[in-house]
């Protein structure tokens, strides 16, 4: 009996809400052992502009009631705070219909951010990456452009972080909060990107903020096209400098 019988079998009581989304991965399959949602290979094309989630849902609600066809060139992010879009009043996976629905107003999306630390415990660091894989497959059944984000904690985490995603696609790496510029975090943030590149073999990686290190020119001369975006502080900075 597969997964799918048991859910057909299992209906919820009239009144009952859906936390899990169960709804919406219905159809889902999953990856043997570590049950995480398998994705369709990367349906995003390579940004012309990325927007994070809060400033886009900032524009969504001012704009969405005066132009309810809008659409804005740009891929949203989720490279921000958890708290933004994982708490009580603005969980996205408590109401993944709103987040949908702002959605087709962009270009596409990277997958949300759940952070993985290295002191979470287990469990969540694989509550989060589940969440993370099972918004991929959401967003594929409908129809919105996604790129797979790539996040992954300690070495434990390797032999579950990267499942579900497809090979030879494009992926997305934020590394503003990996501590890779500070020289003692480097060796841990780059055993986990070989592994990735390992794992997934992409042919492009998105980098969200700063791109001068030694590992991702490494990483070009590899042939794996490498395109960053500054972040937020570092878009601050550089304006600040030229004033």
């Amino acid at each position: 009996m597969t997964r799918n019988d048991l859910a057909n079998n299992n209906k919820p009581r009239e009144g009952c809400i859906d936390l899990w989304n169960a709804s919406l991965l219905k159809d889902a399959t999953y990856t043997l052992g570590n049950d995480i949602p398998v994705c369709q290979k990367c349906t995003g094309i390579i940004p012309m502009d990325l927007i994070s989630y809060d400033e886009a849902k900032a524009i969504h609600k001012k704009t969405v009631k005066k132009e309810p066809d809008y659409h804005i060139n740009k891929t949203v992010h989720f490279f921000i705070d958890d708290q933004k879009f994982d708490g009580n009043r603005e969980s996205i996976w408590l109401h993944p219909e709103k987040l949908i629905e702002l959605l087709h107003h962009y270009s596409g999306v990277i997958s949300p951010d759940f952070s993985t630390y290295a002191d979470f415990p287990d469990s969540l660091k694989r509550y989060n990456i589940y969440r993370m894989r099972a918004f991929d497959y959401i967003f594929q059944m409908h129809d919105i452009p996604v790129i797979h984000n790539v996040r992954w904690g300690t070495s434990e985490t390797w032999s579950y972080c990267f499942d579900g995603i497809p090979l030879n696609g494009i992926i997305a790496i934020g590394v503003v909060a990996s501590g890779i510029n500070k020289i003692c975090n480097r060796s841990y943030f780059k055993d986990g990107l070989i592994m990735a590149i390992k794992t997934l073999k992409p042919h492009t990686i998105i980098i969200y903020g700063s791109d001068h290190y030694d590992l991702f020119s490494d990483l070009r001369t590899q042939g794996i096209n490498i395109v960053s975006f500054d972040s937020k502080t570092s878009l601050a900075y550089k304006k600040v400098k030229k004033s």
